[in-house]
C-alpha cells in the first residue's frame, strides 16, 4: 500500500477497501459498540470496557476483511489515518451519506 500525504487522499483509497456492504455494516456495527463500551467506560470507570471497546470494534472491523471483503486492514500500514476514516464512514453511514 503507498503512503499516504493525507487524510484527503487516503480516504478514496479506505472506501475503496470497504465496497461490499456487509463490510461497511460489520464496522458500522463494531464501531456502535464501541461507542457503547466508551460511554459505559465514562459512567463506571471500569477498564474492561476500555479492552471491550477495543476488542468490538477491531474485532467486526478486521473480520469483515478477512471474511468479506478479503482484503488486509489499512490499520496496519496507516493506523491514524485509518481509524480517523472509521468514524468519518461511520457519520456518513449514519446521516446516509453512504450506503449502509
Amino acid at each position: 500500500m503507498p503512503r499516504y500525504a493525507s487524510f484527503s487522499e487516503f480516504y478514496p483509497f479506505y472506501l475503496s477497501e470497504h465496497a461490499k456492504p456487509a463490510t461497511r455494516r460489520l464496522h458500522f456495527i463494531g464501531s456502535s459498540i464501541s461507542l457503547i463500551c466508551l460511554v459505559l467506560l465514562v459512567l463506571t470507570g471500569d477498564l474492561w470496557w476500555l479492552l471491550a471497546g477495543l476488542f468490538s470494534g477491531y474485532g467486526f472491523a478486521w473480520f469483515a476483511h478477512l471474511a468479506v471483503e478479503k482484503n488486509r486492514p489499512a490499520t496496519f500500514q496507516q493506523p491514524l489515518y485509518s481509524f480517523m476514516s472509521d468514524w468519518k464512514m461511520f457519520w456518513q453511514i449514519l446521516t446516509g451519506q453512504i450506503r449502509f
